[in-house]
Protein backbone atom coordinates (compact mmCIF):
# COMPACT_ATOMS: atom_id res chain seq x y z
CA UNK A 1 0.00 0.00 0.00
CA UNK A 2 1.72 3.55 -0.73
CA UNK A 3 1.32 6.27 1.70
CA UNK A 4 -1.45 8.06 -1.16
CA UNK A 5 -3.38 4.97 -0.76
CA UNK A 6 -3.20 4.90 3.45
CA UNK A 7 -3.97 8.20 2.80
CA UNK A 8 -7.01 8.29 0.98
CA UNK A 9 -9.83 10.30 2.65
CA UNK A 10 -12.49 7.94 4.79
CA UNK A 11 -16.04 7.49 3.51
CA UNK A 12 -17.85 10.74 5.13
CA UNK A 13 -19.38 10.40 8.55
CA UNK A 14 -22.75 10.51 7.25
CA UNK A 15 -22.49 6.99 5.55
CA UNK A 16 -20.38 5.50 8.04
CA UNK A 17 -21.69 2.53 9.93
CA UNK A 18 -22.44 3.45 13.84
CA UNK A 19 -20.17 0.86 14.85
CA UNK A 20 -17.28 1.98 12.83
CA UNK A 21 -14.72 4.93 14.20
CA UNK A 22 -11.83 6.69 12.33
CA UNK A 23 -9.72 4.92 14.90
CA UNK A 24 -11.16 1.65 13.30
CA UNK A 25 -10.19 2.75 9.88
CA UNK A 26 -7.16 4.31 10.77
CA UNK A 27 -6.12 1.29 12.52
CA UNK A 28 -6.86 -1.05 9.62
CA UNK A 29 -5.27 0.34 7.16
CA UNK A 30 -1.43 0.70 9.13
CA UNK A 31 -2.21 -2.61 10.98
CA UNK A 32 -4.33 -4.22 8.54
CA UNK A 33 -6.31 -5.82 11.51
CA UNK A 34 -8.89 -4.36 13.68
CA UNK A 35 -11.42 -5.30 16.27
CA UNK A 36 -15.24 -4.38 16.06
CA UNK A 37 -16.75 -5.27 19.03
CA UNK A 38 -20.61 -6.49 18.63
CA UNK A 39 -20.84 -6.91 14.85
CA UNK A 40 -22.49 -10.36 15.23
CA UNK A 41 -23.93 -9.65 18.10
CA UNK A 42 -27.78 -9.96 16.95
CA UNK A 43 -26.52 -12.74 15.40
CA UNK A 44 -24.98 -15.23 17.45
CA UNK A 45 -27.58 -17.80 17.73
CA UNK A 46 -28.23 -18.07 14.20
CA UNK A 47 -24.24 -18.50 13.87
CA UNK A 48 -24.26 -21.61 16.08
CA UNK A 49 -26.64 -23.02 14.55
CA UNK A 50 -25.11 -22.90 10.96
CA UNK A 51 -22.06 -24.46 12.62
CA UNK A 52 -23.76 -27.16 14.04
CA UNK A 53 -25.58 -27.33 10.80
CA UNK A 54 -22.11 -27.39 9.08
CA UNK A 55 -20.89 -30.04 11.58
CA UNK A 56 -23.84 -32.26 11.08
CA UNK A 57 -23.39 -32.02 7.38
CA UNK A 58 -20.02 -31.39 5.97
CA UNK A 59 -19.45 -29.94 2.76
CA UNK A 60 -17.05 -30.88 0.14
CA UNK A 61 -14.45 -29.11 1.42
CA UNK A 62 -14.43 -29.82 5.17
CA UNK A 63 -11.21 -30.98 7.04
CA UNK A 64 -10.04 -32.22 10.00
CA UNK A 65 -6.85 -31.10 10.79
CA UNK A 66 -5.21 -33.15 12.94
CA UNK A 67 -2.87 -35.98 12.79
CA UNK A 68 -2.94 -39.63 14.97
CA UNK A 69 -2.29 -38.63 18.60
CA UNK A 70 -2.70 -34.79 18.13
CA UNK A 71 -5.77 -34.58 20.81
CA UNK A 72 -9.18 -32.83 20.61
CA UNK A 73 -10.43 -31.80 17.19
CA UNK A 74 -9.93 -29.07 15.05
CA UNK A 75 -12.93 -28.68 11.92
CA UNK A 76 -13.07 -26.31 9.44
CA UNK A 77 -14.96 -25.88 6.19
CA UNK A 78 -16.01 -23.65 4.10
CA UNK A 79 -18.41 -22.35 0.99
CA UNK A 80 -21.54 -23.35 2.94
CA UNK A 81 -23.59 -20.29 2.27
CA UNK A 82 -25.55 -21.02 -0.21
CA UNK A 83 -26.85 -24.55 1.61
CA UNK A 84 -26.75 -23.23 5.10
CA UNK A 85 -29.89 -20.54 5.34
CA UNK A 86 -28.30 -19.14 8.49
CA UNK A 87 -25.59 -18.19 7.12
CA UNK A 88 -27.18 -17.04 4.33
CA UNK A 89 -29.19 -14.74 6.71
CA UNK A 90 -26.05 -13.44 8.64
CA UNK A 91 -23.73 -12.41 5.90
CA UNK A 92 -27.30 -10.61 4.21
CA UNK A 93 -28.86 -8.98 7.14
CA UNK A 94 -26.05 -8.06 9.92
CA UNK A 95 -24.06 -4.90 9.35
CA UNK A 96 -20.80 -6.57 8.20
CA UNK A 97 -21.33 -5.22 4.54
CA UNK A 98 -21.36 -1.63 5.85
CA UNK A 99 -19.01 -2.04 7.98
CA UNK A 100 -16.24 -4.03 5.30
CA UNK A 101 -17.07 -0.87 3.00
CA UNK A 102 -15.78 1.83 5.40
CA UNK A 103 -12.70 -0.08 6.57
CA UNK A 104 -11.94 -0.92 3.02
CA UNK A 105 -12.83 2.63 1.70
CA UNK A 106 -14.96 1.14 -0.98
CA UNK A 107 -18.13 2.18 -2.20
CA UNK A 108 -18.97 -1.62 -3.07
CA UNK A 109 -18.71 -5.00 -0.87
CA UNK A 110 -18.64 -8.11 -2.98
CA UNK A 111 -19.14 -11.72 -1.07
CA UNK A 112 -16.18 -14.19 -1.46
CA UNK A 113 -17.08 -16.97 0.67
CA UNK A 114 -17.84 -17.83 3.83
CA UNK A 115 -15.45 -20.31 6.48
CA UNK A 116 -16.29 -22.00 9.77
CA UNK A 117 -13.03 -23.08 12.10
CA UNK A 118 -13.94 -25.24 15.20
CA UNK A 119 -11.63 -26.29 18.27
CA UNK A 120 -12.95 -28.34 20.39
CA UNK A 121 -11.98 -28.45 24.23
CA UNK A 122 -8.14 -29.54 24.59
CA UNK A 123 -6.95 -29.16 21.02
CA UNK A 124 -3.63 -28.50 21.40
CA UNK A 125 -3.07 -28.15 17.36
CA UNK A 126 -2.23 -24.39 16.52
CA UNK A 127 -3.59 -22.67 13.28
CA UNK A 128 -0.80 -22.19 11.15
CA UNK A 129 0.75 -18.91 11.14
CA UNK A 130 -0.51 -17.82 7.16
CA UNK A 131 -1.57 -15.24 4.87
CA UNK A 132 -5.02 -15.76 3.19
CA UNK A 133 -4.51 -13.94 0.05
CA UNK A 134 -1.95 -16.44 -1.84
CA UNK A 135 -4.40 -19.10 -1.11
CA UNK A 136 -6.89 -16.98 -3.32
CA UNK A 137 -7.36 -16.01 -6.90
CA UNK A 138 -8.54 -12.66 -5.79
CA UNK A 139 -6.05 -9.39 -5.25
CA UNK A 140 -6.69 -6.19 -4.53
CA UNK A 141 -5.96 -3.00 -1.76
CA UNK A 142 -9.73 -3.50 -0.98
CA UNK A 143 -10.26 -7.00 0.62
CA UNK A 144 -11.56 -7.98 4.09
CA UNK A 145 -11.95 -10.73 6.78
CA UNK A 146 -14.36 -10.98 9.44
CA UNK A 147 -13.38 -13.52 12.10
CA UNK A 148 -16.11 -13.83 15.07
CA UNK A 149 -16.89 -16.39 17.32
CA UNK A 150 -19.73 -17.24 19.16
CA UNK A 151 -17.91 -18.43 22.49
CA UNK A 152 -15.75 -16.41 24.28
CA UNK A 153 -12.61 -16.86 23.44
CA UNK A 154 -8.97 -15.79 25.19
CA UNK A 155 -6.14 -18.19 24.23
CA UNK A 156 -7.54 -19.16 21.56
CA UNK A 157 -8.17 -15.76 19.91
CA UNK A 158 -7.05 -15.24 16.62
CA UNK A 159 -3.51 -13.36 16.09
CA UNK A 160 -2.05 -10.80 13.75
CA UNK A 161 0.91 -9.51 13.01
CA UNK A 162 0.89 -5.50 12.35
CA UNK A 163 1.33 -4.33 9.45
CA UNK A 164 2.24 -8.02 7.20
CA UNK A 165 -0.27 -6.50 4.59
CA UNK A 166 2.18 -4.31 3.07
CA UNK A 167 5.27 -6.86 3.12
CA UNK A 168 6.83 -6.95 -0.21
CA UNK A 169 6.82 -10.53 -1.08
CA UNK A 170 3.48 -12.50 -0.06
CA UNK A 171 4.55 -15.73 2.62
CA UNK A 172 4.70 -19.13 1.36
CA UNK A 173 1.19 -21.31 1.83
CA UNK A 174 1.33 -24.75 2.93
CA UNK A 175 -1.15 -27.06 3.97
CA UNK A 176 -2.40 -26.97 6.96
CA UNK A 177 -2.10 -31.16 7.85
CA UNK A 178 0.34 -32.39 5.59
CA UNK A 179 2.70 -28.80 6.42
CA UNK A 180 3.64 -29.36 2.08
CA UNK A 181 3.83 -26.35 0.08
CA UNK A 182 1.24 -25.51 -1.76
CA UNK A 183 2.54 -24.33 -5.21
CA UNK A 184 5.18 -26.44 -6.50
CA UNK A 185 7.57 -23.07 -6.88
CA UNK A 186 8.52 -21.55 -4.01
CA UNK A 187 10.63 -19.04 -5.33
CA UNK A 188 8.30 -16.27 -5.47
CA UNK A 189 7.24 -16.59 -2.07
CA UNK A 190 8.73 -15.95 1.39
CA UNK A 191 9.52 -18.59 3.86
CA UNK A 192 6.52 -18.66 6.83
CA UNK A 193 8.05 -16.54 9.65
CA UNK A 194 7.53 -17.38 13.58
CA UNK A 195 6.40 -14.12 14.56
CA UNK A 196 6.53 -15.03 18.35
CA UNK A 197 10.51 -15.92 18.11
CA UNK A 198 11.37 -13.22 16.20
CA UNK A 199 9.33 -11.12 18.06
CA UNK A 200 7.19 -9.39 15.42
CA UNK A 201 4.33 -7.27 16.66
CA UNK A 202 1.61 -9.32 16.93
CA UNK A 203 -2.43 -8.03 17.79
CA UNK A 204 -4.81 -9.75 19.57
CA UNK A 205 -7.81 -9.63 21.83
CA UNK A 206 -10.21 -11.40 24.28
CA UNK A 207 -13.74 -11.80 22.17
CA UNK A 208 -16.90 -11.82 23.41
CA UNK A 209 -19.13 -13.71 21.61
CA UNK A 210 -20.40 -11.94 18.44
CA UNK A 211 -17.35 -9.76 18.31
CA UNK A 212 -15.21 -9.50 15.21
CA UNK A 213 -11.83 -9.32 13.77
CA UNK A 214 -11.45 -7.79 10.41
CA UNK A 215 -8.29 -8.39 8.79
CA UNK A 216 -6.98 -8.10 5.43
CA UNK A 217 -6.31 -10.71 3.13
CA UNK A 218 -2.26 -10.21 3.32
CA UNK A 219 -2.70 -10.09 7.14
CA UNK A 220 0.06 -12.85 8.60
CA UNK A 221 -2.44 -14.68 11.13
CA UNK A 222 -2.82 -17.75 13.17
CA UNK A 223 -4.43 -18.94 16.46
CA UNK A 224 -3.05 -21.22 19.71
CA UNK A 225 -4.42 -24.72 20.21
CA UNK A 226 -7.72 -24.57 22.54
CA UNK A 227 -6.95 -26.17 25.92
CA UNK A 228 -9.54 -24.30 27.52
CA UNK A 229 -12.83 -25.72 28.85
CA UNK A 230 -15.22 -24.79 26.50
CA UNK A 231 -15.66 -25.02 22.35
CA UNK A 232 -14.01 -22.23 20.11
CA UNK A 233 -16.56 -22.34 17.08
CA UNK A 234 -15.70 -19.59 14.49
CA UNK A 235 -17.34 -17.98 11.59
CA UNK A 236 -15.58 -16.14 8.50
CA UNK A 237 -17.18 -13.72 6.03
CA UNK A 238 -14.21 -12.86 3.07
CA UNK A 239 -15.42 -9.83 1.29
CA UNK A 240 -13.85 -7.82 -1.45
CA UNK A 241 -13.95 -4.14 -2.75
CA UNK A 242 -13.85 -1.75 -5.73
CA UNK A 243 -10.55 -2.84 -6.79
CA UNK A 244 -10.46 -6.62 -6.28
CA UNK A 245 -9.76 -8.66 -9.47
CA UNK A 246 -9.04 -12.29 -10.40
CA UNK A 247 -5.67 -13.60 -11.19
CA UNK A 248 -4.21 -16.57 -11.91
CA UNK A 249 -2.20 -18.71 -9.66
CA UNK A 250 0.45 -21.73 -10.24
CA UNK A 251 -1.76 -24.48 -9.00
CA UNK A 252 -4.95 -24.90 -7.78
CA UNK A 253 -6.30 -22.47 -5.36
CA UNK A 254 -8.36 -22.63 -2.09
CA UNK A 255 -11.09 -22.36 -2.63
CA UNK A 256 -11.10 -23.68 -5.84
CA UNK A 257 -14.71 -22.96 -7.43
CA UNK A 258 -14.18 -25.07 -10.28
CA UNK A 259 -15.60 -23.84 -13.78
CA UNK A 260 -15.82 -20.49 -12.87
CA UNK A 261 -15.04 -18.93 -16.36
CA UNK A 262 -12.93 -16.14 -15.39
CA UNK A 263 -9.73 -14.49 -16.64
CA UNK A 264 -7.00 -12.26 -15.17
CA UNK A 265 -7.74 -8.86 -14.52
CA UNK A 266 -11.51 -9.76 -14.48
CA UNK A 267 -13.78 -8.46 -11.56
CA UNK A 268 -15.95 -11.81 -9.56
CA UNK A 269 -18.51 -12.53 -11.66
CA UNK A 270 -21.95 -11.56 -9.32
CA UNK A 271 -23.89 -14.19 -10.33
CA UNK A 272 -21.28 -16.21 -8.22
CA UNK A 273 -20.03 -14.09 -5.36
CA UNK A 274 -23.11 -11.24 -5.01
CA UNK A 275 -23.08 -7.64 -4.48
CA UNK A 276 -23.80 -7.05 -1.00
CA UNK A 277 -23.63 -3.60 -0.52
CA UNK A 278 -23.46 -0.87 -3.89
CA UNK A 279 -23.10 3.09 -2.29
CA UNK A 280 -22.56 4.07 -5.87
CA UNK A 281 -26.17 3.80 -6.19
CA UNK A 282 -26.73 4.44 -2.61
CA UNK A 283 -28.32 1.26 -2.56
CA UNK A 284 -27.90 -2.69 -2.02
CA UNK A 285 -28.33 -4.85 -3.96
CA UNK A 286 -29.64 -8.23 -2.29
CA UNK A 287 -30.75 -10.00 -5.12
CA UNK A 288 -27.82 -10.96 -7.20
CA UNK A 289 -27.71 -14.87 -7.57
CA UNK A 290 -24.75 -17.25 -7.25
CA UNK A 291 -23.94 -20.33 -9.52
CA UNK A 292 -24.01 -23.98 -7.91
CA UNK A 293 -20.55 -24.07 -7.20
CA UNK A 294 -20.11 -20.89 -5.59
Amino acid sequence: MTPAQMNTPAPHSSTRHPLVTQQHIDSYRAHGAVLVKGLFADHVDDIAAGIAMNMQAPGPYAAENLKPGETGRFFDDYCNWQRIPQFEQVIRNSAVAAVAADLMGSQTVQLFHDHVLVKEPGTSKATPWHQDSPYYFVEGQQTVSFWCPVDPVDEATLRCVAGSHRWARPVLPTRWLSEDTFYADESEWMPVPDPDAERMYVLEWPMAPGDAVAFDFRVLHGARGNDSAIRRRAFSVRLVGDDARYVTRPGRTSPPFPGHGMTAGDRLRADWFPILLDRRDDKSNKGSQAGSDA
